[in-house]
């Protein structure tokens, strides 16, 4: 039977089975099927590849399916390719900052000093890149100490306003923050529109992590306090993990959410069940380095990441990535029967190897930050601790990977990274910058810098344009040159 004589709900159910490149040579085979594939074809591919796009979410809604498809596909071309334009978002802030940053629909929020500041999506219509516009920026504090320093961001959900976020501070304190509308820029936040808690003392609140209605801090000396923002008058949880640390991470995907805690300790990373009543005093599993040369050996971890509904590992949230001190990003599946020598007794909690370790040979650093996402939902982005550099790698083909400088080239950590389809987006002591893998990028899709090509190498330390014009060259190289 010819193929154009099926009927078109079968036509349809082989459509599901077809990459993007294979349903473009369908549609041109006759009008019948050009016509199914424009009503069905590539709206069935958005739905059975989705990709996490934070600065794309408003563009993607106005989008029809084939715009979408269109995007992705270059997008992943200039991933496989290390195509891509590099911008810095700010000019060159004074001092050497600690910046950290969070993301939602509307917004990317950065956190240095006593300033947040806001960029916006906006939307564009296909054919052209969503572009990213600086808003305005906000102070928390009248008062320039190390104390008043924001150390922690996160993003929450606040009925679509998109202006709500949970920021902690070197003093210890966490505050929820509605930031106001941009009329001046620099304007202290005022009282009434945000919210303090003490629940860390004096510890320095060095991570937060949010997803649905759980909100999770964690101190300097390892306080964990977990909340249901659901329930503001519930009383928040408590956690010592009596250990020096560092990061956290949330998973609220699947039906068992759980919380995960990276520290300096004999087990630094842990994974916790998120109960009713709370968080379980408990691990229910420990994630090592894979080595059995003794607890004394294990590094500490600085940033955890979950991969994305699309990676190619599937759907399932059991999958978490870990950057470590002593150099690798380790990646771990909760599903895995793969134990340490030294994995404890019966009824204590697992011990799991990792089923994947990745690093760049040629700078063998401390991961500050981590993140997954990427060209087909395949890759891992990891902050470095020197020259800014960003580690990339793709999980289909690890030993490829590569690093690239961020814009300006700092002799800084990477000290946040956000990993969305096609762009990723980091901080330096000097700097937020952008790597922007999609297509149909111009001058007008990125804030201005109002900097004059003189000015942006002596003082702002940036290198000439790239061959487009619109971003700026940086350093990049292969991990197996």
């Amino acid at each position: 039977m010819d193929f154009q004589t099926l009927p078109g709900d079968v036509i349809i159910a082989v459509m599901r089975y077809l990459d993007a490149r294979s349903l473009a040579a369908l549609a041109r085979t006759c009008r019948f099927i050009h016509t199914l594939v424009n009503e069905s074809g590539w709206g069935l591919y958005v739905r059975l590849n989705p990709r996490t796009s934070y600065s794309l979410h408003k563009s993607l809604l106005t989008w029809d399916p084939r715009a979408q498809v269109r995007y992705h596909v270059h997008t992943d071309r200039n991933w496989a390719h290390a195509e891509f334009v590099a911008r810095p978002l700010s000019r060159k802030w004074r001092g050497k900052l600690q910046p950290m940053l969070a993301i939602n629909s509307s917004h990317l929020f950065v956190g240095v000093g006593n300033t947040i500041y806001l960029y916006t999506f906006v939307a564009a219509k296909a054919g052209t890149a969503p572009a990213i516009r600086f808003e305005s920026f906000y102070t928390t504090s009248g008062r320039l100490q190390a104390a008043c320093d924001i150390t922690s961001i996160t993003a929450v959900a606040d009925a679509g306003l998109d202006r709500t976020v949970y920021v902690g501070y070197a003093d210890g304190a966490l505050e929820r923050v509605v930031l106001p509308p941009a009329d001046v820029d620099g304007k202290l936040i005022d009282p009434l529109s945000r919210d303090r808690y003490e629940f860390h003392t004096n510890d320095i609140v060095e991570s937060l992590s949010s997803g649905d209605n759980y909100l999770l801090s964690l101190s300097s000396s390892g306080i964990a306090m977990f909340m249901n923002l659901a329930s503001p008058s519930s009383t928040p949880d408590l956690l010592d993990l009596q250990a020096r640390s560092w990061s956290t991470y949330l998973s609220t995907r699947g039906s068992s959410p759980y919380a995960v805690f990276g520290t300096s300790s004999v087990s630094p990373l842990v994974v916790h069940d998120i109960r009713p009543s709370g968080l379980s005093s408990d691990p229910f599993a420990v994630l090592t380095s894979g080595t059995d040369e003794g607890a004394t050996r294990q590094s500490a971890v600085y940033g955890i990441a979950g991969a994305p509904p699309s990676s190619p590992w599937g759907s399932s949230d059991q999958i978490l990535v870990s950057g470590w001190y002593d150099g690798p990003v380790r990646v771990h599946d909760l599903r895995s029967s793969s134990r340490t020598s030294s994995s404890c007794s019966a009824g204590g909690p697992a011990s799991l190897k990792p089923v994947l370790s990745v690093y760049d040979p040629w700078l063998f650093e401390p991961n500050y930050s981590v993140s997954c996402g990427g060209g087909s939902s395949s890759y891992i982005a990891a902050g470095t601790a020197r020259h800014s550099v960003v580690a990339l790698w793709d999980v289909r083909s690890p030993a490829t990977g590569w690093s690239v400088h961020a814009p300006g080239n700092d002799s800084s950590p990477v000290y946040s990274v956000i990993l969305e389809s096609s762009r990723l987006f980091g901080a330096t002591q000097s700097r937020p910058f952008v790597l922007d893998f999609g297509p149909d990028s111009a001058e007008e899709t990125y804030p201005d810098l109002s900097v004059d090509l003189h000015e942006a190498g002596r003082v702002e330390g940036l290198k000439k344009r790239d061959k487009r014009g619109i971003g700026f060259y940086v350093t990049k190289y292969s991990h197996s040159r």
